[in-house]
């Protein structure tokens, strides 16, 4: 049988902070998938309202469901809790999924990613990601997310993050690499960009679908939402002029040096001489920016990639 079979368990890693409005509505299209072999792996990060409670009673009916107490340190360190705690449970048999509590999964969400991912080397690390509707509170409206014109591969992960980690789905050698390579990592900027970098990094493919397969629910508690707004764009370059994207580069750095040995040769070389560039004189960050082959995938926001290099702030 291929992976899109009910054959293949996805583990569904979902974090989750005082969601209660709109958890449910996920937990039920976890139900209406047609891929049916999941797990559901949910981390109550503190929540002061019924989160908990929502999770505990759907965790006694007939699905797969662990209820974990999260860190309380935020999204990004949730979802990296998640995956220390599967990792704990090695071998572990089947593939990744990350989930955010208050989407919407249309049902072929699973057995559309496990497809694309059947058509690659089982032997090599795969990472599904797809579009998604972006929607209102009550999912009314939905408009496409933006495409990614431009292939995915590490030069661009280090840069920038096209995998939205509510659509990723990891194959099993995928899955192996970041359960080996998450119990090393202090701290990432978020789960879904370190994934995108680490896979690349180590040779991986990344499977881009223009399909969606969610309705991204947007409200005032989002912790990041959609970037496809003027208002958004403006936000992000405000963001990096003053040093957000030089900062979260330190961070990045710092996880895939703990992980090095995991990364191609190539792409250790790479990873080196992005951190060195960051420390060269203009003409030459410049020149060493150029060599390196880094992108982005607009001219809008490769032109914001070039004006960091030169304010410094990359």
């Amino acid at each position: 049988m291929g992976q899109g079979s009910d054959a293949t368990t996805v583990h569904i890693l979902m974090a989750v902070f005082n969601g209660a409005d709109h958890l449910q509505g996920q937990l039920d299209s976890f139900d209406a998938q047609t891929h049916s072999d999941w797990h559901l792996i949910a981390s109550d990060d503190g929540s002061q309202d019924d989160s908990t409670d929502i999770l505990r009673k759907y965790a006694q009916g007939e699905r797969a469901v662990d209820v974990l107490h999260g860190p309380c340190l935020g999204g990004a360190a949730n979802f990296m809790f998640l995956l220390r705690h599967l990792a704990t449970k090695q071998p572990v048999a089947g593939c990744i999924a990350f989930a955010d509590q208050d989407d919407k999964w249309l049902p072929h969400k699973l057995a559309r990613a496990l497809d694309h991912l059947e058509g690659t080397d089982p032997e090599r690390p795969a990472l599904y990601c797809s579009r998604s509707l972006i929607a209102g509170p009550d999912l009314s409206a939905p408009r496409l997310s933006a495409p990614r014109p431009k292939p995915p591969g590490f030069r661009n992960a280090l840069v920038q993050n096209i995998a939205g980690g509510n659509t990723i789905v990891l194959n099993r050698a995928a899955s192996a690499l970041v359960l080996k390579a998450a119990p090393h990592v202090d701290e990432v900027v978020v789960h879904d960009w370190w994934v995108y970098q680490l896979v690349t990094g180590a040779g991986g493919v990344v499977l881009h679908d223009d399909e969606p397969g969610l309705l991204y629910r947007q409200h005032d508690a989002n912790q990041i939402g959609a970037n496809d707004t003027t208002r958004a764009r403006l936000l992000r370059i405000a963001m990096l002029l003053r040093g957000d994207f030089r900062a979260w580069n330190d961070v990045n750095i710092a996880a895939l040096r703990a992980n090095e040995k995991l990364l191609s040769a190539d792409n250790r070389t790479v990873l080196q001489s992005f951190d060195r560039m960051r420390r060269l004189p203009l003409l030459r960050r410049l020149y060493t920016v150029q060599r390196l082959g880094l992108y982005r995938q607009t001219r809008a926001s490769t032109a914001a990639l070039w004006i960091a290099a030169v304010l410094r702030r990359i």
